[in-house]
């Protein structure tokens, strides 16, 4: 007999601040779920990012405001920095991690210039969606409330 699989996992919050559920997110995209099921870090109080969750990076972007992860178990996780951050240009955000590269749960991956965000009118809640919700995810429990940097922030029970 094969060994059951486990149907959890955990997605932490990639920087220290205020846990809120995906529908409290100040932007209609992720917060209408039209991304996915996730969460959101309001008002973070430092800019250390780690990894929400283990598994490959699988999206960089120019402006580094955005990285992919596809964990082992299949879901296709996104992390984005701050509200309409892509046009700063990346200025703000220095991410170390490459496409292709395999991350921890828990490992440093970069820092967000909380400041300069702010400064530039933009707003830096950040968001955790996994992006596959509808093929692989049963449910989210969000864990709100103040956290540090990989800290769990919620609970996903997956499909199948």
């Amino acid at each position: 007999m094969a060994a059951e699989q486990t149907n959890e996992s955990n997605l932490l919050a990639p920087l220290a601040g205020e846990v809120i559920r995906i529908d409290h997110v100040p932007d209609p995209v992720f917060a209408q779920k039209m991304m996915g099921e996730g969460f959101g870090i309001q008002e973070p109080s430092s800019g250390e990012i780690v990894a929400p969750v283990s598994g490959e990076v699988t999206v960089t972007t120019s402006s580094k405001h955005a990285l992919g992860i596809r964990t082992d178990d299949g879901l296709e996780v996104l992390l984005h920095l701050g509200i309409d951050t892509v046009e700063l240009k990346g200025e703000p955000f220095d991410l170390e991690s490459a496409k292709h590269d395999r991350v921890a749960a828990g490992q440093h991956l970069g820092s967000m210039d909380i400041d300069a965000v702010r400064d530039a009118g933009k707003d830096p809640t950040t968001i955790v969606v996994v992006t596959n919700s509808a093929d692989r995810l049963d449910s989210l429990a969000v864990q709100g409330g103040r956290c540090h940097a990989g800290d769990v922030a919620a609970a996903a029970t997956l499909r199948g």
